[in-house]
């Protein structure tokens, strides 16, 4: 047998290199942007329409015949799983009268029938059965019409669309950073918190926020217990596409954090245990936290149900955050992924969707366990429900709930007139790259006069 080292099929971690600064302008960030009728109506028309966005999770479209429709701005997408096994994306509309053809989110169907005249189409979209069928003109070609299908393509065990004919590849969209992520299982992933709220307040207060950690310390003051919030110690990737990462370390109180062991072992205790180490033994050196559970887990992971073998040990213990354009934040970790989204309201520029999924990587063998994040214990054998309100009906995490309830007084104040401009400090870098990429689509789309 041969002692020559072959090479692992699969590169471990991620790329965790600097990436290059790009160069930013200086113009300002109107506060109209947030509230006029007239930038919204652009958005929908000149990126919205234009780029890749999410529908459903794949598992959610297991069977034949399962579908899932979400509202998008006016529109309604359904998303359902053919007889060929072919998961494909359709306007949730009749084209008889224009009715919705799939009122339900979610369920199982052997043809898709129209609750108001029973016109029925098969699961690729294709017309089946028109009522009365001889009581129609021979031009109007019933037997002809279909569903009009949207591009749509599967990543990340996610399903995506895009209302753009013409785009580009799903994958080119998503580069660079789909590679760093495919480094974490995503498609293993069981949702375990599934929440909507309707909220007062733009969708892009909701990007800004994801796009900056320098509120973290006063808004989230319990996060410096468990993580890295200071930009001293964290960094910041600003790419092409108009993407963006943050990397932050995690698994220990934030470097400017000295003495609050007491808080320290009550949020990280569950943790440690779990991985075989008493929080007790790091009195006096809460800072070597990281490195020991990096080795804890690099050690017992495979025991624990694990598979951390694409992992390096900052992986292990790290919050390795994206933003990806325009309106999708993730937050990934070792054993989930903290999924987070602003859907464009149909009628009221000053509202949106807002969604928080948490997606848990269960241990092998196992259907409940104690997730680190969630603070809470989560099981396999109980789906997540839907929960859907108004901001402020349910909760979404203590940290998500601080980030809602800020979101609402900011759109107010952006009404006042003494707001003028924007003040943003280095960290808040890729605020600005948002907001000049968002810029960037509209220019690039606008119609032709």
């Amino acid at each position: 047998m041969s002692d020559i080292q072959h090479a692992p099929l699969h590169r471990i971690g991620i790329d965790a290199s600097k990436a290059p600064e790009p160069a930013l302008g200086d113009a300002p960030i109107s506060p109209s942007r947030y509230f006029d009728r007239d930038f919204w109506k652009r958005e929908w028309e000149g990126m919205w329409t234009k780029t890749w966005q999410v529908v459903a999770l794949e598992e959610q479209l297991r069977k034949v015949g399962d579908y899932v429709t979400m509202e998008f701005g006016p529109e309604v997408i359904l998303a359902v799983r053919g007889k060929d096994e072919k998961i494909r994306c359709f306007y949730n509309v009749c084209p008889h009268r224009g009715m919705m053809l799939v009122p339900e989110e979610t369920g199982n169907a052997r043809r898709l029938t129209c609750p108001y005249h029973a016109w029925s189409f098969s699961l690729e979209g294709q017309i089946k059965t028109v009522p009365d069928l001889p009581d129609f003109p021979a031009e109007a070609k019933c037997m002809e019409k279909k569903l009009v299908e949207i591009r749509s393509d599967i990543w990340g065990g996610m399903v995506w669309f895009n209302m753009d004919d013409d785009c580009g590849p799903l994958r080119d969209f998503l580069a660079p950073v789909a590679e760093q992520m495919e480094a974490y299982p995503m498609n293993q992933m069981v949702r375990t918190l599934w929440v909507t709220v309707e909220g007062d307040f733009n969708w892009k207060l909701v990007q800004d926020n994801f796009n900056e950690s320098y509120h973290v310390f006063h808004a989230h003051p319990q996060l410096k217990f468990v993580a890295e919030f200071s930009y001293l110690y964290s960094q910041f990737d600003l790419y092409e596409s108009g993407h963006s990462r943050m990397l932050m370390p995690g698994g220990q109180p934030s470097q400017t954090v000295r003495g609050s062991e007491p808080e320290v072992i009550r949020q990280l205790g569950e943790h440690l245990k779990f991985w075989g180490l008493d929080p007790e033994d790091f009195r006096g050196r809460m800072h070597d936290l990281r490195a020991a559970l990096q080795k804890q887990k690099r050690l017992l992971g495979k025991e624990k149900g694990y598979d951390f073998s694409r992992y390096d040990d900052n992986m292990l213990t790290d919050n390795w955050h994206y933003t990806l354009f325009p309106n999708l934040s993730l937050s990934l970790k070792p054993d989930g992924n903290i999924w987070l989204r602003a859907r464009p309201h149909p009628t009221d520029p000053e509202k949106c969707y807002f969604d928080m999924w948490f997606l848990n990587l269960f241990p092998e063998g196992q259907t409940s366990y104690y997730s680190p994040t969630l603070r809470d214990t989560v099981s396999l054998d109980v789906p997540a429900p839907h929960q859907t309100g108004k901001a402020g009906d349910y909760t979404m995490g203590p940290t998500i709930d601080q980030d809602v309830a800020i979101w609402s007084k900011q759109q107010k104040a952006l009404h006042s007139r003494g707001f003028q401009r924007e003040c943003l400090a280095g960290q808040e870098r890729r605020v600005r790259f948002f907001h000049e990429n968002l810029d960037c689509w509209l220019d690039r789309h606008a119609p032709v006069e």
